[in-house]
């Protein structure tokens, strides 16, 4: 974290005049350097709670978007001093905003000296771990976070496959595969015998954490020599597509092979596990600014990416489409409404390592790098280059809709799966059913969802 080693401006007598009325918290009061004119240590407790932190974070960002380089500095002083990176979740993921903040400033250059300021005190770059494929598969199984939409979705895609011979599965994961192995696992195990499976999956998310130290080659032979101990056939087809057109190449490729497969009864599934947040939406780029239409098939000029995706995946006429994303919405174009919007969701994660994980651990370095990375990308980056763009549960139920599916419910089988996935993780977590869908939850608040669709 930077450290602010200039003397501050004189006062912050309007910082402290606007939090007052807030009690103290139970936060410890930490041992600040002293300034004439500011507040001592002591008074610096009142600003403890997460509630005052995010009003300070609200105030710092208006500051630097208006270019009051004083006012940051007087906001970043106190959230220095109030959050450090190795305190209590609170003031982890303040610090963490903190962090981004300073580098917005540094990145858009508004705020000229804290920019100047960031270049030559801090290393801004936010390190995340790349990961083996063992690193991984512990690292996913340490909270609920993906495991209950693995759990979910292999229930649904279970049921919905049955009495197929050859299952084509195109597998959109942040995860790089680490559900397959569970899915061929319970593939094996069906009382007509494993089908043929074939598993696609597009090349498209090395920018992204979690990072794999291995091509997407060498997984699919470990992948092909997993499914062969378990005596599945598997045949794996890498399809270099990105996010970014909306999985264009991926689409096309998968028409040309509907076109081939569509009479010979091939089950097509379509497993998009917190991927398609990644696709642009309304608020980046309409598609009446680009030049043309990555899919063959009319749209209005209203339509995002997100929605044409959607509909070029109904028009393959799939077995079924699972969809499993974070329930937040990050994509406003208003910086301060995103920094509520993710202050208040990713206090999630801080909150719970702290069940699971000793301070210092690497997993709680790697763990904790990448909800640092997604704080950075919401904050610091604008235009294409801010991917994390979440939406709630329920505009993508509309989305869903909108493009001709229909919701599948999960079934009783899937409930307790998911249920019992749970019993292995912390007390925290918890298991709604919001109509259709599964909801995981912390402490009561949701986090991630799980929908389950067939063409309508």
């Amino acid at each position: 974290m930077m450290q602010f080693t200039e003397t501050p401006p004189p006062h912050l007598h309007h910082i402290t005049t606007t939090f007052s009325n807030h009690t103290m918290s139970k936060t410890p009061i930490y041992r600040t350097r002293p300034w004439p004119g500011f507040p001592t240590s002591k008074a610096l407790g009142s600003f403890g709670d997460a509630n005052c932190m995010e009003q300070l974070l609200v105030r710092c960002a208006n500051a630097i978007e208006s270019n009051d380089a004083t006012l940051a500095q007087q906001i970043l002083w106190v959230l220095n001093n109030i959050a450090p990176p190795d305190g209590d979740s609170n003031q982890r993921l303040t610090s963490a905003f903190l962090r981004a903040l300073i580098a917005r400033a540094a990145k858009i250059g508004t705020c000229k000296m804290l920019a100047a300021m960031a270049n030559a005190h801090c290393n801004l770059a936010v390190n995340t771990h790349n990961f083996s494929v063992i690193e991984l598969a512990s690292f996913v199984d340490l909270t609920p976070w993906h495991r209950f939409g693995f759990t979910a979705a292999n229930a649904a895609i279970l049921e919905a496959v049955e009495g197929y011979s050859v299952i084509h599965i195109v597998d959109l994961s942040l995860t790089h595969c680490m559900q397959i192995p569970t899915l061929i696992d319970a593939i094996a195990n069906r009382l007509e015998g494993p089908p043929l499976v074939k598993l696609t999956i597009a090349g498209a998310i090395d920018d992204v954490p979690p990072k794999l130290d291995l091509s997407y080659e060498e997984l699919g032979s470990k992948l092909i020599n997993f499914a062969r101990s378990r005596n599945v056939l598997l045949e794996f087809r890498l399809i270099p597509s990105s996010y970014a057109d909306g999985f264009s190449s991926l689409i096309e490729q998968l028409r040309l092979q509907h076109l081939v497969y569509s009479e010979s009864g091939e089950a097509l599934v379509v497993n998009c596990h917190m991927m398609l947040h990644y696709i642009p939406e309304e608020t980046l780029s309409p598609l009446s600014n680009t030049n043309r239409n990555p899919y063959s098939f009319e749209s209005s000029s209203s339509q995002s990416l997100r929605m044409m995706f959607l509909k070029a995946l109904r028009s393959l006429e799939p077995t079924i489409v699972v969809l499993v994303d974070e329930d937040a919405d990050l994509t406003s174009n208003n910086l301060v409404c995103r920094l509520r919007s993710a202050f208040n969701y990713l206090w999630i994660p801080y909150d719970a390592v702290d069940t699971f994980l000793p301070r210092g651990s690497n997993q709680r370095q790697w763990y904790e790098a990448e909800i640092c990375w997604k704080i950075e990308n919401v904050i610091a980056h604008e235009g294409s280059q801010r991917v994390e763009r979440l939406e709630p549960k329920s505009r993508w139920v509309q989305r869903m809709r909108n493009a001709n599916f229909k919701g599948v419910s999960f079934g009783e089988e899937a409930l307790s799966e998911v249920k019992t996935m749970l019993d292995e993780h912390a007390a925290g977590w918890g298991l709604k059913k919001e109509d259709d869908d599964l909801v995981l939850t912390w402490k009561g608040h949701n986090v991630v969802f799980a929908t389950a669709w067939l063409p309508a």
